[in-house]
């Protein structure tokens, strides 16, 4: 169903909303020939961390970007929620847009999300590309450890209200003040009217569920991911995309895939690559969909 942006958006997108599997999906359209991608965000975002990236690549595909359950303007997460639910749901929301298989592009904690959405429907799958993101069991679950180096605010989000209560009406502080400038490297390049729009979504009631849900699910399902990597390692072609001078995403990936994975990395950025160089990913994306194809082999 199409309908009216309740925040900040671009002329390329149109606004939907679909309920599939328990879950009210918000998600954009951009472009309308090409096979498809699915853009898929991370913390603390919603689908506007492609907002720069999704008119790049909609000149030569078909574009959705979503908002996970939990996040941005789609219904809250439920306590039992985690990483397979979402799976689920991004497979039920291709079902639902009927395109066929996609191009999935999943960055920062939606890693499981979409390792689990393509070793479960791999039918799904033209390919799966990762950018700076990682897997609980295989390294993930250190950036919770604080004598290690991890972040703090982990912890926080991955405990039932412990969110709300320390984060309400502090959403920009947060994300403005602490996260994006301690995460980029390129100046400016996540603005405070970004910052308004990525904490009107947490400030909203269910705004943080999401996050406890992924987070809480990168504390707990790490044996759980190691045996699927057993038994359903990824065979369909991969993409590690990290920042300059890191691996951590090839690493990951790496050790669940049966084959090679395609690695690349995206110099002069910090973590949130979408939002700081939106052309240098774009021209990567671009140059690796074009090398898998627009159909499944």
């Amino acid at each position: 169903m199409q309908t009216a942006p309740m925040g900040l958006t671009i002329p390329e997108a149109t606004h939907y909303r679909a309920a599939v599997n328990g879950a009210d999906l918000h998600y954009v359209l951009a472009g309308d020939t090409g096979s498809p991608v699915l853009l898929v965000h991370g913390f603390p975002e919603s689908w506007w961390a492609f907002h720069k990236l999704i008119p790049l690549l909609a000149r030569h595909h078909r574009v959705i970007a979503v908002d996970l359950r939990g996040f941005g303007d789609s219904s809250a997460a439920d306590a039992q929620d985690n990483s397979e639910t979402t799976a689920n749901d991004l497979h039920a929301l291709i079902e639902h847009l009927g395109f066929g298989p996609v191009h999935l592009v999943v960055q920062d904690i939606s890693g499981a999300t979409g390792f689990r959405l393509a070793t479960s429907h791999a039918e799904d799958l033209l390919s799966f590309t990762g950018v700076e993101t990682g897997l609980a069991g295989f390294g993930l679950e250190l950036l919770a450890d604080v004598a290690k180096g991890g972040a703090w605010y982990i912890g926080v989000l991955a405990t039932p209200g412990v969110a709300d209560a320390f984060f309400n009406n502090r959403e920009k502080t947060l994300i403005g003040e602490f996260i994006m400038p301690f995460a980029t490297a390129v100046p400016d390049a996540v603005k405070a009217e970004d910052v308004a729009e990525l904490s009107r979504g947490y400030a909203r009631k269910g705004g943080w569920t999401g996050a406890r849900a992924l987070y809480g699910s990168m504390l707990h399902e790490g044996d759980a991911i190691q045996e699927i990597a057993r038994k359903y390692p990824l065979t369909l072609p991969t993409m590690a995309v990290d920042r300059g001078g890191s691996d951590f995403t090839l690493r990951g990936l790496g050790a669940v895939h049966h084959g090679l994975v395609t690695g690349r990395n995206v110099n002069g950025t910090g973590h949130y690559i979408a939002m700081e160089a939106p052309g240098k990913l774009a021209d990567t994306l671009l140059a690796f969909f074009a090398e898998v194809g627009p159909e499944r082999s």
